[in-house]
Order: C-alpha cells, then structure tokens, then sequence
C-alpha cells in the first residue's frame, strides 16, 4: 500500500484542543511494499502519526492518501473496509487476560472472517495451525494454549506481533514492538517481523525507542522532532551528528549511545536504557 501525507497536522487523541499539534505540516511518501523505521525523542509525534496512517485519527490540516485515495473522503462502509487491510499493533497489545494465546493470535484474523466465525472460533478455535506458525517465528510455540495473563510482558508483546502475522494487511504499523524484550529477543522478533513483511509485500511502519536496531535493520529512517520532519534518509546516512541533532535535550533516549561514533563534545553525557 502507497502511503502519502500532503502536509498534515494532527493532535495526540488524548490531547487537549487548545493544545499544540502533535503532527506539524508533515510530507512523506512510503512506497507500496517499503519498510520503515520512524524514530526520535519523546513526545516527536511518532505514534500519532501511526493513528493517522491507520485512519483511526483524521487530521486538523492537510491530507491523507492512501494508495491515492483520501480516505476520509470514502463512504463510511468504504471506509471500513479500508481498515481492513491494515493492523495497528500498540505497544502494549489489548490482550484480554484470561483469553487463550491461540485465540488472541487468531483475533488477527477478524477482519476478513463472518461474525458467527468469529464467535464459533471463541469456543472451538479454527486456523490452529497457522497461529502456531506464527507464534513460532518469535519463538512461542509453546505457549500456544497459555492464559495470556500468565505471560511476561515481552511474551505479551510477541503475541501481539504473531497476531499482525495473520491479519492479512497491506500496511502494518507497529508501535514500538520491542520496548519490553532483551537484546537478543529484540532483535529476532524484528527479523521475524520484517521478514513476514516482506513476504507479503506488506508495507511496514514502525516506531522504534532502540536507534542503533532500527540503522541496523530497516534500510530508511525517518527522524521527527515537535511533530515536525527532520530527516528522511537511508540508514547508512543517518550520522551521530543527526541523530544528536534529533534529540538534543533528550540524549538519554538514545539508546545504544555509546556504540555510537560521537562527535565531539565539551563532556560525556550519561546514558540511561529505559522504554517509554
């Protein structure tokens, strides 16, 4: 899916109205099929500008163009329908707490399946298979049949992923998927993700807190500060300039700092690791 965003502003949900935008003027074009990874620093407007892709957000200003089509401009059930073909993972997947793994993954599926199929899945789950499938790309297999409220929070968020795994959707827009996985599991559930993406040729958007897995694995990185556009680039681009630039005040939210080659500076600055 061709996405393309003709200087759009848009305020957080939770936003108050008098408040500033979250998105300011924004322009950006992603190829149908092309994966991206958007970053920077706390309150850069990031996961506004997903609702704003998913169409669960309209803008203030400007305009939203979906394989060329705005889609506010569409017939509600048209509108629905688009809907349909993306999958917006939050951070923190809504996973009710007693529900099954097996069901929780295939929910992905709800979109395109009758409601009496879905409420006949409830009780005798169809699609098994592929669930656990996608569960063993980031290594879940065996909590196919677990409660869901006796996961870890990574687990959790591996389950989320593995649901936009069979959601069938042309643009996946994925919230922060590793904030709360060490290293090693980050970085294989990032593959996993990417790999199925390309698989599909689904266009991928994702919001990243770790800034040197996102250079290593995406190949364009787009770099928003104050809702405003301030790099849009290849990843080999991306310098330590920029990304110091991009976070100014907030270079503790730059993960993997160190590794970093750095430019100079009068003093080293502390590098703290935590998840927004």
């Amino acid at each position: 899916m061709k996405l393309s965003l003709d200087r759009v502003s848009a305020r957080h949900p939770a936003a108050r109205p008098n408040s500033p935008a979250a998105l300011q003027s924004l322009e950006l074009e992603v190829a149908s099929g092309e994966q991206v990874a958007v970053i920077g620093p706390s309150g850069a407007g990031k996961t506004t500008l997903l609702h704003v892709l998913a169409c669960a957000l309209r803008p203030t200003a400007g305009a939203v163009r979906l394989d060329g089509r705005d889609p506010w401009q569409l017939p509600r059930s048209e509108l629905q329908r688009l809907r349909g073909e993306f999958f917006l993972a939050p951070q923190v997947p809504p996973l009710p707490p007693r529900q099954r793994v097996v069901t929780a993954v295939l929910a992905g599926r709800l979109p395109h399946i009758s409601l009496a199929h879905s409420l006949r899945s409830l009780f005798y789950p169809t699609g098994i298979t592929q669930a656990d499938a996608a569960l063993a790309r980031f290594d879940l297999s065996d909590k196919l049949f677990a409660r869901v409220d006796r996961l870890s929070g990574g687990e959790r968020q591996r389950v989320g992923l593995a649901r936009a795994l069979l959601a069938q959707a042309r643009l996946l827009l994925v919230d922060e998927p590793l904030s709360a996985l060490d290293p090693s599991r980050a970085a294989q559930a990032l593959a996993s993700l990417t790999q199925a993406a390309g698989e599909t040729a689904a266009t991928l958007v994702t919001t990243m807190h770790d800034v040197p897995m996102a250079l290593r694995t995406f190949p364009r990185i787009v770099g928003l500060r104050d809702g405003a556009l301030m790099f849009d680039l290849p990843a080999a681009e991306v310098t330590a300039e920029r990304l110091h630039a991009l976070y100014e005040q907030k270079l503790d939210e730059l993960q993997g700092n160190a590794a970093l080659d750095e430019p100079p500076a009068p003093a080293p600055l502390p590098v703290q690791m935590h998840c927004r």
